[in-house]
């Protein structure tokens, strides 16, 4: 029993070292995340002369590389975002509350995301360099983000659709099958075999239909087109390639009368208008990258070397996290704190609304 105790109070990852231990590594880390800095160099710079932080130059970038701190921020990342989540839920904060039919899912978007290169990368074969690239993930019931897998160092360049089905068939090696996760992609990620293949490991897809996409209509789904979450519905329907089945959403706009075809491999008893909203969310996971490099100002890898990268990656979201949870928290406890951002959001918003008025149309308010 002692043994067991210690093995869970001192995981393998866990070591003292004199010249930093992990608290500092972590809290230098996050340090870097949201100072407005330059390079590594700059950085140390910074946190000596402002926050008093010192650490040496050669301790700082070795720490960065090592493959044990790789593995204990990958455990303390999972363990601060179950606490984020946690406390995040504690208040009622549930963007998708208003869609019970989503209750049984982890919603997920996913986007690959690419800054400038180091500046020691090496070039390739070619003797290019190419940027640097993360996959991440954003949960839309509560606003918080999560590194899912490196892309590259830029030494080359990778497309990040197969690393996220690599990623994926690793996940699904430790997964409970009954955990059901809806991933919302681009375009790219559609894979009709493949996705039709992880079914059966809980993982489904929202996408926007290809528009060069060979399919042969099997049967209309129907669905509640008196309920206003299916406003600008035209068409709800099964699709089949090669004998893989699929369902396909057509619904237009009402504001731009532009008409979106999404598809998706979500059982026919969820909305239409739920298909079309959720991949609409999508964009929140670009505005979360654009904060990113402007708020944060992660635009530029920290090395070339892939345990940095991984760190660096993990350290951008629990920074985002921190500075997400507090956000919210603040506008609980002050709800007359308005962000720059919503008020501008709110004034564009009425904007829209008098110009769709005009051309006879309307802001969906689900949207």
């Amino acid at each position: 029993m002692d043994n067991a105790v210690s093995a869970e109070r001192y995981p393998l990852w866990k070591r003292a070292c004199p010249g930093l231990n992990d608290i500092g590594f972590i809290r230098l880390g996050m340090l870097r995340c949201i100072s407005l800095v330059d390079s590594g160099r700059h950085f140390l710079q910074a946190a000596e002369e402002v926050h008093e932080e010192q650490c040496p130059l050669s301790t700082y970038f070795k720490s960065l590389k090592s493959p044990r701190r790789v593995r204990m921020l990958e455990a303390v990342e999972q363990q601060s975002y179950d606490i984020y989540s946690e406390t995040l839920s504690s208040h009622g904060i549930d963007y998708l509350k208003s869609f019970p039919e989503l209750n049984d899912y982890t919603v997920l978007a996913a986007d690959g995301h690419f800054i400038d290169h180091a500046c020691h990368t090496e070039k390739g074969r070619n003797g290019k360099v190419y940027a640097a690239g993360f996959i991440y993930t954003l949960n839309l019931r509560n606003g918080l983000l999560r590194p899912f897998s490196l892309i590259t160092n830029g030494t080359r360049r990778h497309q990040e659709i197969p690393v996220l089905r690599d990623e994926l068939k690793r996940e699904n090696r430790t997964k409970n099958s009954t955990q059901k996760c809806l991933y919302v992609y681009d375009k790219a990620v559609t894979d009709y075999a493949f996705w039709n293949n992880q079914i059966e490991h809980g993982n489904l897809m929202i996408s926007v239909l290809k528009e060069n996409s060979v399919a042969t209509f099997v049967e209309s789904i129907h669905f509640d087109t008196s309920h206003e979450l299916n406003t600008g519905i035209e068409s709800y329907s099964t699709y089949e390639n090669n004998g893989i089945r699929f369902s396909i959403v057509n619904y237009r706009d009402p504001e731009t009368k532009k008409l979106h075809r999404f598809i998706t491999t979500l059982p026919g008893s969820i909305n239409p208008g739920t298909i079309a909203m959720l991949y609409f969310k999508r964009w929140t996971i670009e505005k979360a990258f654009n904060n990113s490099k402007s708020n944060l100002k992660e635009t530029k890898a920290w090395s070339s070397d892939n345990n940095s990268l991984k760190n660096q990656m993990r350290l951008t979201a629990m920074s985002y996290n921190l500075l997400r949870t507090v956000e919210e928290l603040s506008k609980i406890q002050d709800p007359e704190l308005i962000h720059p951002s919503d008020k501008k959001y709110t004034e564009d918003l009425e904007k829209r609304q008098q110009a769709a008025k005009k051309r006879g149309g309307f802001v969906n308010p689900l949207f």
